[in-house]
């Protein structure tokens, strides 16, 4: 009898394992459905040298990129039933010097997909003399570029392609408020005139300014050079690009934030309040610069979701 109830017990646990091994069968391909990686450019990639297309793209053990020359999205979309519609491309950090792609983009991704907003992390090229023929628009293309391939692929992703925005940390704050603010003119091939204006914006603790007194001069000087013109540094100055169209805005920053100034963050928003441009400022009292990386990532992202819902871009 001892040994008739051994047998059942283990026929018990050995159905229990399987009923485990297949509900996990069942979930796996829904998570891996939800990542795929696409080069930015079909074909050759625009302004860029001969010598870029036998440069790799060089991702450090830490999830930092320090060379990008070919530029891509990565996907990640919501299941179904949480879908909103709603997407966001993601443009991580790094000065202009390298891409903090997994703890800015791929972690802030998850979070979107989680509540059911499509995201997309840009890879971007890297402003270098050595792999562009003009490194001063080079960002700005991968930008516009991704805003395009997600807006014409709406139907494939499920998305609302009047529901489209960019985000940006730091240097990648500079690169989505210029997206946002130089949207007009195309740095890039669009024959077919594809809306390139990012619905909205959400900016952590961006570089907005190339001006003397506000910017943060590294990113300055990967971006525009050494000695750049006034002429060219009030053109990537965003706060003096703002019009009556430029998207409404999410800004969030720290006060003692010592790499890039706060101001940076004010004298944005006062200038989409003076074009009446729906902006949110979100300045906590400490953290530092990057302050993001040292919080989990749900606890920083709710206030974004909170203004999403209340600006309408996602559903109460």
């Amino acid at each position: 009898m001892k040994k008739m109830n051994n047998k059942m017990d283990h026929n018990i646990q050995k159905m229990k394992a399987k009923t485990i091994y297949l509900a996990v069968l069942l979930v796996l391909p829904i998570t891996l459905k939800a990542q795929q990686t696409i080069n930015l450019y079909s074909g050759e990639v625009p302004n860029s040298k001969q010598i870029a297309n036998t440069i790799p793209n060089k991702e450090q053990p830490s999830g930092v990129f320090r060379s990008v020359t070919h530029p891509t999205l990565q996907v990640y979309l919501p299941e179904e039933q949480e879908a909103t519609g709603t997407a966001v491309v993601i443009c991580p950090g790094g000065g202009y010097s390298v891409v903090v792609y997994q703890a800015e983009g791929v972690q802030t991704a998850k979070e979107f997909a989680k509540n059911g907003i499509a995201a997309f992390v840009l890879k971007y090229r890297l402003p270098r003399d050595s792999t562009m023929v003009d490194k001063t628009i080079g960002p700005l293309q991968d930008a516009q570029r991704a805003i395009k391939v997600v807006r014409e692929n709406a139907d494939k992703w499920k998305i609302d392609k009047h529901k489209v925005g960019i985000m940006g940390f730091s240097a990648g704050g500079h690169l989505a408020s210029t997206e946002a603010t130089h949207y007009r003119k195309a740095v890039i091939k669009n024959k077919d005139h594809t809306n390139l204006r990012p619905d909205f914006q959400i900016l952590a603790y961006p570089v907005i300014s190339m001006q003397d007194d506000l910017t943060h001069m590294g990113s300055r000087t990967n971006l525009l050079g050494k000695n750049p013109s006034k002429k060219l540094i009030d053109k990537y100055s965003n706060e003096l690009q703002v019009d009556d169209n430029t998207p409404p805005a999410y800004i969030t920053q720290t006060e003692d934030d010592k790499t890039v100034s706060v101001e940076n963050s004010i004298v944005y928003f006062q200038k989409l309040r003076q074009h009446r441009v729906p902006a949110e400022l979100q300045i906590y009292p400490k953290g530092g610069h990057g302050f993001v990386l040292h919080m989990k990532t749900a606890d920083w992202m709710e206030p974004i979701f909170k203004w999403m819902k209340r600006s309408k871009w996602i559903e109460e």
